[in-house]
């Protein structure tokens, strides 16, 4: 949500800049640190200094790099600014940059890596968003793909150009660059989760449906919505508590009057099948009687001004503290406020705000900053050394999430915590979700959540999705209906509304356009078990679940652009119904219905299953608590041979067993002989009894726009003749 909905204002900023020549850096070591990943350390680097925010572990030169390497970062300082080049040759398509509008294709842009509030993305036209990853991908005409990271915090600029790739930050401490170069874009990217770690698995009901609003004031009205959403029969597994839910936006309260009785609300919820999810912001209201700052006052974890008097910034509560999440001691506090918070039965957290958004930093008449002002220290500690807010900022969100993850285990460390985030920097998807902020009710908002979502897949968070329907403004029907029938089908799927706008739930448009909503709906529902296994494999590997065409086929030149349909894994492709002449990989793909009767809904995108695949679907369920495989349907495409393979992953749905063997990985085949189709179990590992969930088995054979069906069990498999 956006500080005082001031997203038609224009942040300014004064920047006085000094011509000095570049003073080169070269380049004093480098060498190899895992398999096709090479470390350079500039002259003069000092890791005291510039510590990585961003690896999840300090690699080890395992060896030297070889000399045709070819892709050598070069250092200088400008004027006491840090920056780094990499000159590329030849036709090379760029990628990633993190969460950025624009084009999914980045050959030709500068984007400014300064987390911000940024409502309707006004500031700086979308170049400056809510999240920070300096990290850019290279995919030549051959399919070979490189990719850079620059472990930096700083405030920065990334440009991307046909010819080199620059990274220019505005603090002087020299930074390492990370160059992997490997034989697709797949395999780079994990490369990159070797480097910056993988999402955690999530719990199951953290993909199905999420209902959000800018606030359900009243538990009377949250329950009205998830009994609606039962009535109705339209599927839904969370409702959102946004901060009305507090005591005068005091995080880690509750109102006594609209929410007299959490636990009893969320023991509700429990009952009918829904989780429940609350925010939590960073600042910390100033009030000398309110226990969250009593607490962290006496353990002195506030942010200071460079005198040393507590830092004090105006956000919902009005003046409000901050933690210094640098400090150690600050995020273990910070982690014991949830303990009794979770206690109350709720099930996921959403840190918002936390850029850190502040409202009235004036640097002169006029002038406002939007956050801390760039010379507030930070105290730092543990590894971490003090350092001002220019190198803090980009990490802040990323610390904040860090320690409430921390938090959430320390009460249930049975259970897989679920938090979203709207700052963060690169390899901060080891602690939450994100969602792409504060959008608008507009057709090109629609359009650009699409590359913006597989951009951040590609910059390595996975599980990402926009607001459905536009979060600022009112939705027409129309716009509604669009968005839901694709935004279903993205990794994190969420409808969310801004105080004063219309009702944004699936119902709110009218009978026909709840049946859109609840055919959108149940397509997700029915392919959870194929959407949970792509989840496993991007927690296992870092590879996207949302990936772009040109994935299907990297040498077709045609596809490295296309940023309105999308891939699902490699073997399901998605084509939103408002995408005009996409471009669409060649080869064997036919048309898949899950539900009946979406073939005749206009707002339904269109899913195409790849030749030579099977895709595994559950039957439709109204939340993930429900038994989804006990008719479990294989959709099979066969390839030119008759043949075609799928996978299915599945465990107890939340949990830590998974870890430790508790899961099932069943992997299917096809063969076609004699004019039948056998489509059988070809193997199965792990330890958890999937075999008591699938009672039956359906195969359906999409050949040439027709459908044949056939039904077994796991055992005897299931042979389809007819065709």
């Amino acid at each position: 949500m956006t500080v005082s909905l001031r997203y038609h204002l224009s942040f300014l900023f004064l920047i006085i800049c000094t011509a000095v020549e570049a003073r080169p850096v070269p380049v004093s070591r480098s060498g190899l640190v895992g398999n096709a990943i090479a470390e350079f350390i500039p002259v003069g680097f000092d890791i005291s200094k510039t510590p990585s925010l961003i690896l999840q572990k300090e690699p080890q030169i395992k060896s030297s790099v070889p000399a045709d390497w070819g892709i050598v970062p070069e250092f200088s300082v400008n004027d006491g600014k840090a920056s780094a080049v990499v000159r590329l040759k030849g036709d090379v398509s760029l990628y990633g940059g993190g969460e950025v509008t624009g084009p999914l294709l980045r050959n030709g842009q500068t984007i400014k890596l300064w987390n911000t509030d940024n409502g309707a993305y006004g500031t700086d036209n979308g170049k400056r968003l809510y999240q920070t990853h300096p990290w850019v991908l290279g995919v030549r005409k051959d399919g070979t793909a490189f990719g850079v990271l620059f472990d930096s915090s700083w405030k920065a600029e990334l440009t991307t150009n046909s010819d080199k790739i620059e990274y220019n930050a505005e603090g002087g401490a020299l930074f390492r660059v990370f160059v992997i170069n490997r034989k697709s874009p797949q395999e780079v990217l994990k490369g990159l989760a070797e480097l910056t770690g993988t999402m955690a698995m999530p719990p199951r009901w953290a993909l199905g449906y999420h209902q959000c609003r800018f606030s359900y004031g009243t538990e009377e009205k949250v329950r009205s919505i998830a009994n609606t959403f039962r009535e109705k029969n339209i599927p839904c597994d969370a409702i959102w508590m946004d901060i009305d839910y507090m005591e005068g936006y005091r995080v880690f309260t509750f109102n006594n009057k609209n929410f007299p009785n959490p636990k009893k609300l969320n023991d509700d919820l429990h009952q009918k099948g829904f989780k429940s999810v609350y925010m939590i912001d960073p600042g910390v209201k100033v009030d000398k009687n309110y226990w969250v700052y009593q607490s962290g006052t006496a353990n002195d974890v506030w942010v200071k001004q460079p005198d040393g008097k507590e830092y004090h910034g105006k956000v919902w509560p009005g003046d409000c503290a901050f933690p210094d999440f640098t400090m150690p001691r600050t995020r273990k506090w910070w982690s014991g406020l949830y303990k009794d918070f979770v206690s109350t039965g709720i099930d996921g957290i959403w840190n918002d705000m936390n850029e850190p958004a502040v409202n009235d930093n004036e640097l002169a008449a006029d002038l406002r900053l939007g956050t801390m002002p760039y010379n507030t220290p930070h105290r730092g500690g543990g590894n971490l050394p003090a350092g001002n807010h220019l190198l803090y900022h980009n990490a802040y969100g990323r610390f904040m999430v860090e320690a409430s993850r921390n938090g959430i285990l320390a009460v249930n460390p049975e259970k897989r915590p679920f938090i979203l985030t709207r700052a963060n920097l690169l390899g901060g998807q080891r602690y939450a979700a994100t969602w792409t902020g504060d959008n608008l009710a507009d057709p090109r908002f629609m359009k650009v959540s699409v590359p913006m979502s597989i951009t951040l897949g590609l910059s390595g968070q996975p599980f990402s999705g926009p607001d459905i329907g536009g979060f600022l403004e009112n939705t027409s029907g129309e716009l509604w209906a669009q968005w839901i029938g694709f935004g279903t089908l993205l990794p994190f799927a969420r409808g969310h509304a801004c105080a004063g706008t219309n009702d944004k739930e699936p119902w709110a448009f009218g009978p026909e356009i709840e049946n859109t909503s609840r055919i959108a709906l149940e397509r997700r529902y029915r392919l959870l078990p194929y959407l949970y296994t792509l989840f496993y494999k991007a927690h296992t590997t870092g590879l996207p679940i949302m990936s772009p065409v040109f994935f299907a086929d990297l040498k077709d030149a045609r596809l490295r652009s296309e940023e309105q349909a999308f891939m699902l894994g490699s073997n399901l492709l998605v084509v939103p119904a408002f995408a005009k002449n996409p471009a669409l990989p060649t080869g064997i793909w036919e048309n898949l219905h899950l539900i009946n009767g979406e073939e005749t809904d206009a707002y339904q995108a269109k899913l195409l299953i790849k030749g030579g695949s099977i895709i595994p679907a559950g039957k439709v369920i109204q939340n993930t608590e429900e038994k989804s495989l006990d008719k479990l349907t294989l959709y099979v495409c066969l390839d030119s041979k008759g043949q075609a393979n799928g996978e299915l992953y599945w465990d107890a749905g939340d949990g830590r067993g998974f870890n430790k063997g508790n899961n099932a990985t069943l992997k299917f085949h096809a063969a076609t002989q004699n004019g039948a189709t056998k489509i059988s179990l070809a193997s199965q590992s792990g330890k958890y009894p999937v075999n008591n969930e699938i009672k039956q088995i359906n195969a359906v054979i999409v050949k040439n726009g027709k459908a044949y069906y056939g039904s077994g069990n796991l055992k005897t498999g299931v042979i389809i003749k007819s065709y």
